[in-house]
């Protein structure tokens, strides 16, 4: 995955244990706790975001799990109007920050990306980037998802990412694979872990994350009231352009 040379692998969103562990905290007391700081190192928009948004507009648009709003700003760009929405008050405070201190328009919301605080039918585009992992259970992601379904307008489109087992810094993690042929095999399972965040000053923080085994994440995408438009692995993250089904409508 191409990245710019003010975008370290230290600040993106990737894997930095090498596996399970058993610590546990509360999500959104952890980045109320490491906001500041976390919002330093998320400057730049991800290029799998803005390649996905390329070529597209809308009316109203969405960022679930906006965090600093480093992605509210870019579909602001492209929307009339933008919603960020954020079950963190410590990162919302620094999405208000940057949206106050850039000029641009953006709605920003507290809320549970499983209950999004949106009227159905409401968003034309949106991105859920990252944050799903954070979400404890499997009931909890999968209703996320049918969330998302649920405030995209019938033809709109969203992009969707999490963490996976594909990564290569869990190679070594029983019953994970890098290898291409076998990274989508059916059987393969996700598991719990925690991630830790130094502060400065040496203080550690430990996140929650679900990782993902891609096959795992794609059954999810297909319990929920979302149809895949496109499914890719890079550097070890699945990303997923989604619509809401028809079907399930």
């Amino acid at each position: 995955m191409a990245e710019d040379s003010e975008r370290k692998d230290s600040e993106r969103d990737g894997p930095e244990s090498g596996g399970p562990r058993p610590r546990d905290r509360d999500p959104i007391a952890t980045y109320d706790r490491i906001a500041a700081h976390f919002a330093k190192t998320r400057e730049y928009a991800w290029p799998e975001v803005e390649s996905f948004l390329e070529g597209r507009t809308a009316t109203r648009a969405l960022d679930v799990g906006c965090g600093n709003g480093r992605h509210t700003e870019t579909l602001a760009r492209r929307s009339w109007s933008v919603v960020g929405v954020d079950a963190s008050r410590g990162l919302l405070r620094e999405a208000a920050d940057r949206r106050d201190s850039r000029g641009f328009d953006a709605e920003l919301l507290q809320g549970d990306a499983a209950s999004l605080p949106l009227r159905t039918d409401s968003v034309d585009l949106g991105v859920y980037v990252a944050t799903i992992h954070h979400l404890r259970s499997r009931e909890h992601r999968v209703r996320s998802l049918d969330e998302l379904a649920r405030v995209l307008c019938g033809d709109g489109v969203a992009l969707v990412s999490t963490w996976s087992t594909a990564h290569d810094r869990f190679a070594d993690v029983p019953g994970t694979t890098t290898d291409d042929a076998n990274v989508e095999d059916a059987d393969a399972e996700g598991f719990d872990t925690t991630v830790d965040w130094t502060l400065p000053g040496g203080e550690t923080v430990p996140r929650f994350y679900h990782i993902y085994a891609p096959a795992e994440f794609r059954a999810d995408l297909e319990a929920s009231d979302l149809s895949i438009e496109e499914f890719e692995i890079s550097s070890g993250n699945c990303y997923v352009v989604v619509r809401p089904d028809p079907a399930a409508r």
